[in-house]
């Protein structure tokens, strides 16, 4: 209709000269808002008749579509050209290297379990885990370990604490893995071949203990299984895990409750200027405890000990991490110093495979 050219042709050139967003934003709202010429223009159409409706009704939305089409347009061209202009006054040399980022590292007990568990793995033994808090009869009893045992003490385990009127024996933290060989045992029976390494936990604080260290236990049940099967399974576990080509082990008696016989076994080493050297030299040193799995453990874990027998160890993951890596205070391990981190620590792609070699 002719009376709205004029309408348009204002509206237009108002677009045409909005210098900025802020100003193209305030004529949208004048033509096309909710107050707008435009929208109430359309709001009057309800007023007439159905002929004038028809006729000036489209030429509204004529309108309308024309004025919206003109501030997309304009929007776009003044976005173009603040973008031209920040372009023209900003740079970036991309020849420059790019800003160094900290990169995390794995924790050593984390690297030397994945260590531990590559070597068994390869041996044919699988991991095993169980909860870290344990009932008295899985951390003690199964394990044959009787009533006037030291490690029953309250001075050597934690107990958790339970109601006063409760009898039941109270659960611990688990001072070993053992307790995870015994739910292995009940739950595939015989044969077996697990290790279970994680966290346990004893009330003992020094340069070479913490109340809470890490653990891994061995335990390989068979027909025919002997402390022959044990030493060489301990012989190529070392000789794989400190990267040798020959070690020697001497295996003295001793005693646990959970195996018959027991031996604590020592490793050939030299120390010269300060630095251990495994394989050689005039020393020994104590790296963990084995023997051959007592009947009664073998009976708790429903394995028949008439039929069955095998041989289980168990060694610290911490103390064979520092002993490899040269670490000298067992506390660090634990302390959160991410400067120590940075140092002991082990990049991302480090995965440790026996054929790839375990350590950097």
């Amino acid at each position: 209709m002719s009376d709205l050219t004029p309408l348009r042709q204002s509206y237009l050139d108002r677009i045409a000269t909005a210098a900025d967003s802020d100003a193209l934003e305030q004529v949208r709202l004048a033509a096309l808002g909710k107050k707008g010429e435009i929208s109430g223009m359309m709001k009057e159409l309800g007023r007439m008749t159905p002929e004038e409706r028809q006729t000036r009704g489209a030429a509204l939305n004529r309108l309308k579509d024309e004025i919206d089409a003109a501030l997309r347009a304009r929007k776009q061209g003044l976005e173009d050209a603040a973008l031209d202009a920040r372009l023209k006054q900003e740079w970036l040399d991309v020849t420059l290297p790019g800003r160094p980022r900290p990169q995390g590292s794995i924790h050593p007990i984390s690297q030397v379990t994945e260590e531990v568990t590559a070597i068994f793995a390869d041996m044919g033994f699988r991991v095993a885990e169980g909860p870290q808090i344990e009932s008295d009869w899985f951390n003690f009893d199964a394990l044959n370990i009787p009533p006037e045992h030291p490690a029953r003490q309250e001075h050597d385990t934690f107990f958790m604490a339970r109601a006063g009127d409760d009898p039941r024996p109270p659960h611990v933290l688990r001072t070993h893995t053992s307790p995870v060989q015994i739910r292995a045992m009940q739950a595939t029976g015989a044969p077996i071949r697990v290790i279970c390494p994680g966290r346990v936990y004893r009330m003992d604080m020094d340069q070479t203990h913490t109340p809470m260290f890490h653990q891994v236990e061995g335990l390989a049940l068979g027909k025919g299984i002997s402390m022959a099967n044990l030493k060489w399974t301990l012989e190529e576990f070392c000789r794989a895990f400190f990267e040798v080509d020959q070690v020697e082990l001497r295996f003295r008696a001793s005693h646990f409750p959970f195996t018959e016989p027991s031996a604590e076994v020592d490793i050939r080493c030299s120390w010269e200027g300060g630095k251990l050297t495994i394989g050689q030299g005039e020393s020994w040193l104590e790296i963990l405890g084995s023997g051959m799995v007592h009947p009664k453990v073998l009976a708790a874990g429903g394995i028949d000990p008439e039929a069955w027998q095998g041989f289980a160890f168990g060694m610290g993951i911490d103390r064979i991490a520092m002993l490899k890596y040269g670490i000298p205070d067992l506390r660090a391990f634990f302390e959160s110093d991410l400067r120590w981190l940075r140092h002991y620590g082990f990049a991302a792609g480090d995965v440790p495979s026996v054929s790839g070699g375990l350590s950097r």
